[in-house]
């Protein structure tokens, strides 16, 4: 039973990330630039020394995709407020903007649909079922 309950969680995992991993291929960005992106916006601001570490390549290899990240309009690099003589990147404006308006959208969207196709009975019980599960975890 645990093992099919993970194979459907694995599988609604997959559909529900469908959409962003096709937003993420049409972007062109490299899995190294995707990497630091990722970082950059999970994480804030961040010096090139901790977004290196964060990505698990060298110094100089970040600091050339932060260079073509800051061309494509992505990053930013700001003087760091509490120490002047660092920097750290940020993501752009526009990144921003997308993660905190588009991209909520297109992580719900397939489960908004589905849910839509639902009767309210299978709903609710789809609902009970997630919090049973998630409490019991």
């Amino acid at each position: 039973m645990a093992q099919e309950i993970d194979q459907n969680l694995r599988s609604i995992r997959r559909t529900l990330r469908q959409p962003v991993g096709g937003e993420f291929s049409r972007s062109g960005l490299t899995g190294p630039q995707r990497g630091v992106m990722d970082a950059v916006v999970r994480l804030g601001a961040l010096s090139l020394k901790e977004a290196s570490r964060q990505v698990g390549l060298a110094h100089s290899t970040v600091s050339g995709i932060v260079d073509r990240l800051e061309r494509q309009g992505l990053v930013e690099r700001q003087a760091d407020k509490k120490d002047h003589r660092f920097t750290l990147i940020v993501p752009s404006k526009v990144v921003r903007d997308y993660v905190r308006n588009t991209l909520p959208t297109l992580l719900t969207n397939p489960l908004v649909e589905a849910l839509q196709r639902a009767k309210p009975a299978e709903r609710r019980a789809i609902l009970d079922g997630s919090r049973i599960l998630r409490g019991l975890l």
